[in-house]
């Protein structure tokens, strides 16, 4: 029976690409064309697993999604690194000053901004998906409208790429994680990362007295963020990534961070991607 798979845009994105790197390709893809949308699916039982984006080395953390997996206490049972790259394509027998308006995700326009400052004529507008506007631009034969996207896309609607590899920095890569609505049961083998959500007093020193006890325990920091808390004004919730070599240093550092924190939230265990 096929997995059926919740992803951010449709075929031919970038978050199609991960869906068949990490599930294989005989998977049934939910096409969601927002986040809040992608969540409702993973919570109503209309998809077994879904992918989204949580940063990127250009553009950051897209903090709008760590809530989104806190406030639906959704569980992150992998992970997945993908290199991005980004081609501006339009429909065929067109040059790059024929385009007046490039239409693609808010993410692809940020990390494309410097290419777009040699062509000033060129009008940037947000779209809710890279490859959902190369659809819609074969589907009404849109001249003069280009789209940001894989070259998967370009290939799935016949689109001709006028120029390749144009974001700025061209190691750009993005995180994505695997979710799921219940707990993961992945064994202690698999195991050498983990997510965590925890809130501090508000006392000084307080999250440097964490970071030692994570240290101590032997526990590698590779992320962290804060997030506002909206019922408490100026105070904060710190989100948190670590690896470790040893399972058994993992839960004595969980052990003592749920005595320290006045909250703490493990959302997910699984294994580190950027070793393998």
């Amino acid at each position: 029976m096929k997995k059926t798979i919740a992803i951010q845009g449709i075929q031919g994105s970038n978050h199609h690409k991960v869906a068949q790197a990490y599930f294989g390709d005989e998977v049934q893809l939910d096409e969601c064309l927002s986040f809040d949308a992608l969540v409702h699916s993973l919570m109503h039982g209309k998809c077994n697993y879904a992918i989204m984006a949580l940063e990127n080395t250009i553009a950051g953390s897209i903090i709008p999604n760590y809530a989104l997996i806190d406030a639906n206490n959704i569980h992150i049972n992998g992970e997945y690194y993908l290199n991005i790259h980004h081609h501006l394509m339009a429909l065929p027998n067109q040059t790059i000053q024929d385009i007046t308006e490039v239409c693609s995700h808010p993410m692809a326009l940020l990390q494309c901004k410097e290419f777009f400052k040699q062509y000033p004529q060129i009008k940037l507008v947000e779209d809710v998906d890279t490859a959902a506007v190369a659809q819609k631009i074969e589907q009404q034969q849109l001249k003069g409208i280009a789209a940001i996207a894989t070259k998967t896309a370009a290939e799935l609607f016949n689109l001709e790429i006028l120029s390749g590899e144009i974001q700025t920095i061209k190691t750009n890569a993005t995180r994505f994680v695997i979710l799921q609505k219940e707990k993961p049961t992945n064994g202690i083998d698999q195991i050498d990362k983990a997510s965590l959500r925890f809130e501090l007093d508000h006392k000084r020193g307080s999250l440097a007295t964490i970071l030692n006890v994570m240290s101590d325990c032997k526990l590698n920091l590779t992320k962290i963020q804060s997030l506002p808390i909206i019922e408490t004004p100026w105070k904060y919730a710190f989100f948190v990534d670590v690896t470790f070599e040893s399972y058994e240093n993992y839960t004595k550092a969980i052990s003592i961070l749920e005595i320290m924190t006045t909250s703490l939230k493990v959302l997910g265990t699984y294994k580190n991607q950027r070793n393998s």
